[in-house]
């Protein structure tokens, strides 16, 4: 399937990639996260096409595409269009409005990299086809249908948190949301002279879906467990430091592990938030390394790669702070740096990392940035 030569969009979609801050596997534990948008996007070009039920989709990173019927949405075996498929069989739970197009859908984005290019592609098709057909949906109704498209038609039991960091996101700012109640804040962060560093492992290891799946099911034996003694207990948000304590020695040390990670974590995103708005980059720097301490010993979504390159950034004073963000298992790590050493840090830990792995390894600053929007 290829489109017409003379494919000239009606309207252009920008869908940004996430980085989470801190807060990591809390938000389907209806925790707290600080997430934000960033620069690397994904783009939409996006065109009725007269018909019906007709869609043409073509993404230019895997140079294919593929046609459906708006009548007959079925999920695929190829992975990536069940994201595509998910998203529209949600708008079509929702409007009658929806009628034929084509589509191209060029990404930025690494995938695999934990910068969340999923959210990105769910978030972009919904609200580009929202002001296409004027479908009046909310920004909050695409927050929740793209979700609900990972978890029906992709099968990750996904938080909320990727999905509205796409779609919220403010320039210069991250988002305290509470993944309870979905209240939120803007916090401004003002991180001068320091930069926020990703270094890209270029690795993502098969587990991560998996145990994914592996860990929210976990963090749901944890809470049934506490629950019998603390009825009120409806999520690992509901539970303190010291209540997780009682159970070191009558829960499984798995699930104690999991548990109280999720419990310090939640802890850990609010001193964050705290410390932004105080401009306590030193806590900051901190409370990360505490975080991936976590991730890895606790959680164990980490990998030696990851664990190899935050253990590699402590090396170094111009360095604040580090961890593994995303999902797990490989991805990208989060790094502080004083703006003067930012190509000195990157070119010698690419040259260890090289010597360790033998990978490439790839280095980029991140912005906090406005969430999906329409380039004019």
């Amino acid at each position: 399937m290829s489109f017409p030569e003379n494919f000239t969009p009606e309207l252009v979609v920008e869908s940004p990639g996430r980085i989470n801050l801190i807060g990591e596997h809390t938000d389907y534990n209806l925790g707290y996260v600080l997430p934000t948008a960033i620069e690397k996007k994904i783009t939409f070009k996006f065109k009725r096409n007269q018909t019906e039920k007709e869609c043409n989709l073509y993404s230019l990173g895997y140079n294919t595409g593929f046609t459906l019927q708006l009548d007959k949405i079925a999920r695929s075996n190829v992975e990536w269009e069940n994201y595509i498929l998910g998203v529209l069989n949600e708008i079509l739970l929702r409007t009658d409005k929806l009628r034929g197009f084509n589509c191209t859908i060029e990404s930025k984005l690494p995938m695999g990299s934990g910068l969340s290019s999923s959210a990105a592609l769910e978030c972009g098709l919904a609200f580009g086809l929202n002001e296409l057909f004027d479908l009046g949906l909310s920004k909050m109704d695409i927050v929740q249908l793209s979700q609900k498209a990972e978890h029906t038609f992709v099968g990750t039991q996904c938080g909320i948190m990727d999905q509205f960091a796409s779609v919220m996101s403010e320039k210069g700012h991250v988002i305290l949301l509470d993944c309870k109640s979905l209240e939120h804040q803007q916090i401004p962060i003002h991180i001068a002279p320091y930069k926020m560093i990703m270094l890209n492992t270029k690795v993502s290891h098969n587990l991560a879906s998996s145990e994914y799946n592996t860990r929210k099911r976990e963090c749901e034996e944890g809470v049934a467990i506490i629950k019998k003694k603390y009825p009120e207990v409806m999520s690992l948000r509901d539970v303190t430091a010291t209540m997780i304590q009682e159970f070191v020695e009558t829960i499984d040390t798995t699930l104690f592990k999991r548990c109280s990670f999720i419990v310090s974590e939640n802890e850990r995103v609010l001193k964050t938030a705290k410390a932004l708005k105080a401009n306590d980059l030193k806590l900051f720097g901190s409370l990360l390394y505490e975080a991936h301490e976590g991730i890895s010993k606790l959680y164990e979504v980490s990998c030696p790669e990851s664990d190899f390159l935050v253990d590699f950034s402590k090396q170094y004073s111009a360095v604040l702070g580090a961890r593994q963000t995303g999902g797990g298992f490989g991805g990208c790590t989060l790094n502080i740096v004083h703006k003067d050493k930012v190509n000195a840090f990157v070119e010698e830990a690419t040259k260890a990392y090289k010597e360790a792995f033998n990978i490439e390894l790839e280095a980029f600053e991140v912005q906090p940035s406005a969430g999906t929007y329409i380039q004019n």
